[in-house]
């Protein structure tokens, strides 16, 4: 079990090998030219660490290129600190926090920093379709806003962010999309793309899963409305799997975090999204979940411009 006194955490080297040991199961990969096994490390006295030359192509290549650390000028034990931090959170940790653990100079580095280990949690389409067994995938949304905004609205939820999950039952995934509205038009693509037709939706009363159920190999469907949460003939159909899911979040958001604009909400569900698919329920501690994070950095680069429009660089 990985602790904080582990010397990845504290010394550059150790984490340097960490992360190559992750990246490079198989031997070493040369990112230009993608020969493996067939290059070495760079030793002279304006060398930086970590950096091997490609005996085929000649080019020289490091560890972290093609990863979200490229260009990064954050040591990488602190990258590696930094994503066990957040991956052990349950309810995740504010930019605000992770600033004054590592003892980073500016917040605006902590923020950016998080949201680069948020693209690396994004799982994308790695994952195979929900309830290709035949097994239960609950669907449900729900609403999530701000003081200020309440207090603009004249009721309802029509001023809050809109989002829609999916909860794999017997395999504990979970998949969110932010959307703009509920209609039917809006939410049959996000399930049409995530389930399988073999899968065996799970619902509460919402008329707009009452015209989609027929796509699947069955529909569930229990009536909150009536105080029905529970029904056993001829499967146990309920949706508390994805209500648990939702609190979890919820109390992430208004505690931890306490506000997220709608352009970046996408990134903090990819992090809920993927601790809860990857929690200790299903086997899978932190450490490992930490691994599977840092082995999700490669072949993704996420720039300051990307993430808040400015030209400012990583």
């Amino acid at each position: 079990m990985t602790t904080l006194s582990d010397p990845i955490f504290h010394d550059e080297e150790k984490a340097r090998a960490h992360f190559e040991a992750i990246r490079w199961p198989e031997g070493r990969v040369c990112p230009h030219c993608g020969t493996v096994g067939n290059s070495t490390l760079m030793q002279g006295r304006t060398t930086r660490p970590g950096l091997y030359k490609c005996k085929d192509c000649r080019k020289p290549f490091t560890a972290v290129m093609g990863t979200v650390y490229e260009k990064s000028h954050i040591p990488l034990h602190k990258w590696m600190l930094a994503t066990h931090l957040l991956c052990s959170s349950k309810k995740g940790m504010s930019a605000h926090q992770l600033y004054r653990s590592l003892g980073f100079g500016s917040y605006r580095t902590a923020w950016f920093m998080a949201h680069r280990i948020r693209e690396a949690m994004n799982q994308g389409d790695a994952n195979p379709p929900m309830g290709d067994d035949g097994g239960a995938v609950e669907v449900d949304e729900t609403f999530i806003g701000n003081l200020r905004e309440r207090a603009k609205a004249k009721g309802g939820a029509g001023h809050k962010m809109k989002i829609v999950t999916l909860v794999e039952r017997n395999t504990g995934r979970a998949r969110s999309a932010v959307v703009k509205d509920l209609k039917l038009s809006t939410i049959m693509p996000i399930l049409e793309a995530n389930m399988s037709r073999e899968a065996h939706l799970m619902t509460d009363e919402a008329p707009r899963y009452t015209s989609v159920g027929w796509n699947f190999s069955a529909h569930g469907v229990v009536n909150h409305g009536k105080d029905e949460y529970v029904k056993y003939a001829p499967v146990v159909i309920h949706t508390n799997t994805i209500e648990g899911f939702f609190s979890i979040f919820k109390r992430g958001m208004r505690g931890i975090y306490q506000h997220c604009g709608e352009q970046h909400l996408h990134r903090y569900m990819r992090e809920f999204d993927f601790r809860y698919s990857n929690r200790t329920a299903l086997g899978i501690t932190d450490t490992m979940r930490a691994r599977t994070a840092v082995a999700g950095t490669v072949g993704k680069r996420l720039t300051y411009r990307r993430t808040d429009g400015l030209k400012a660089a990583a």
